[in-house]
């Protein structure tokens, strides 16, 4: 019985200190659960827009492609679209300001460049989060032991009983406060490494996805995968 109500014992018998640690240790808990499952949601919703996206170029023409990608927003494969044609139009209709000197080709792939820079930006938001309690809720778990421990053995000193029964309860119940920072730290490190590899993924669909537009707003043509006689050009008619 002493053992199934541990955790309430350390909560009831605690002081202040010990008793925020725990709620230190919940809300870190709830902050990475909650980063885990948005940050999944949205793997999967932009590996399903990477799949639209290989679909895009079997179109007929620019504006059909962009159907293709859905209206959302959100979408970054049409979001990078869109900007490549707008810094295309922008370049070989305006000659008013200095960046307009870079060549065609240069301008296409800032453009693209700064895109994906803002998508990895927003992408990887809230890993830090994870990465955090991964690395300090082990340390938080650890430092409510000890303090747990400290007030065990100064209450066990002044009652003056030393027995292995009325020291094994209050010390196993503060050994518990090192088991909820590994409960909460574990989670977080493999969601992190799991999000990860799921950002990279979309990362290199995106990253292929633009050097086939910058090849089709450059050169109004897409370079298809590598074949025996080498890569080929595909022409796509420019909406």
């Amino acid at each position: 019985m002493q053992s199934q109500f541990g955790i309430a014992n350390v909560w009831i018998q605690g002081d202040f200190v010990t008793r925020a640690t725990a709620v230190l240790l919940l809300a870190m808990s709830l902050a990475s659960w909650i980063v885990i499952v948005i940050k999944a949601l949205d793997i999967v919703k932009f590996k399903k827009r990477a799949r639209e996206a290989r679909d895009f170029w079997h179109s007929e023409d620019f504006a059909a492609g962009l159907d293709k990608l859905q209206g959302d927003a959100a979408n970054p494969f049409r979001y990078l679209a869109l900007e490549g044609r707008e810094a295309t139009q922008h370049h070989r209709n305006t000659q008013a300001h200095l960046h307009d000197s870079l060549d065609v080709s240069d301008w296409v792939t800032r453009c693209l460049r700064n895109c994906i820079d803002e998508f990895t930006a927003r992408l990887q938001s809230g890993l830090a989060i994870l990465a955090s309690v991964g690395s300090t809720a082990p340390f938080i778990g650890l430092f409510g032991t000890v303090w747990g421990i400290y007030h065990a053995l100064v209450a066990i000193g002044t009652s003056g009983q030393s027995t292995i029964d009325k020291v094994a309860g209050p010390i196993g119940e503060a050994l518990i406060m090192t088991a909820l920072g590994l409960a909460v730290a574990i989670p977080a490190v493999l969601g992190y490494n799991a999000l990860v590899r799921g950002n990279k993924h979309i990362l290199n669909s995106l990253n292929s996805f633009a050097h086939d537009l910058h090849a089709y707003f450059v050169t109004g043509a897409r370079v298809s995968l590598p074949s025996e006689n080498g890569a080929r050009i595909v022409p796509m008619k420019k909406g």
